[in-house]
């Protein structure tokens, strides 16, 4: 199933960075912006909903999409893939894990330091003055998940929480892009897994450390095209290869 040179660049490598994307998420039943919108939302595109400006018009509206979109997360359980990461941590020297992702199922299946490049959910911040809650916020209730709720307001500004997620239009956080590309340009290894490589610019990370000379592994069921040697593609789910990837590399060593 895996190349051997692949099998010994995991081995051999020095420091690991894990990209994952949506697809990972989406197989623990979390709905990608692709996924066709239920509900109270089903005359909504996903992307109409993510933005300021929608929040500005319809505080209500778009809390009420994010609380649903909540309430899906909580439910949900790391899969084999989320499992995987945070086992391959223990198999190399340094593991950087940079996830697109919004949710906590990286942090919940054991994996640390995740950098988040489009923000978390569980992070809401001020809409005015950018300030974190000091106390997170309670689980949604099935009474507020898929219709239109009140935002909770900042007991520092009494201006409307926003959920801490990247919109469309927004700049990634400085922090954690620096971050990415700084792991990408000194690791030897990258795996970039449930993405497609469209989104920018968190889908320059692979390119930074293939550019740098590491070997780059692509996971995901429609694999985008190569660029030539060190870079190789798996058509597979993420919860079935990981899982594969790990046992192959390191079950007799």
């Amino acid at each position: 199933m895996f190349d051997s040179t692949l099998l010994e660049a995991l081995r051999n490598a020095r420091h690991l960075v894990v990209f994952t994307g949506a697809g990972v998420s989406a197989e623990s039943g979390i709905p990608t912006f692709r996924d066709r919108l239920t509900g109270l939302w089903e005359r909504f595109d996903a992307a109409s909903l993510a933005t300021a400006e929608a929040f500005r018009a319809d505080p209500a509206l778009v809390w009420g999409w994010y609380q649903w979109r909540r309430s899906i997360v909580h439910r949900a359980q790391p899969n084999p893939a989320h499992r995987a990461i945070a086992a391959l941590a223990n198999k190399v020297p340094r593991l950087t894990l940079i996830t697109q992702n919004v949710d906590d199922l990286h942090e919940r299946a054991g994996s640390h330091d995740v950098t988040h490049l489009h923000g978390q959910l569980e992070r809401p911040r001020c809409f005015k003055c950018q300030r974190e809650p000091d106390a997170p916020l309670p689980v949604p209730d099935e009474s507020e998940a898929g219709r239109r709720v009140q935002p909770p307001t900042c007991l520092h500004c009494g201006g409307p929480l926003r959920p801490g997620v990247v919109w469309f239009g927004e700049s990634l956080p400085v922090n954690a892009i620096s971050h990415a590309f700084q792991a990408a340009e000194d690791c030897d290894l990258l795996i970039s897994v449930g993405t497609s490589g469209v989104v920018y610019p968190a889908a320059e990370v692979p390119q930074v450390a293939w550019r740098a000379g590491a070997t780059i592994l692509h996971i995901n069921p429609a694999p985008g095209p190569l660029h030539g040697e060190r870079d190789f593609a798996l058509a597979s789910a993420a919860g079935n290869a990981l899982p594969a990837l790990l046992n192959s590399a390191f079950a007799e060593h």
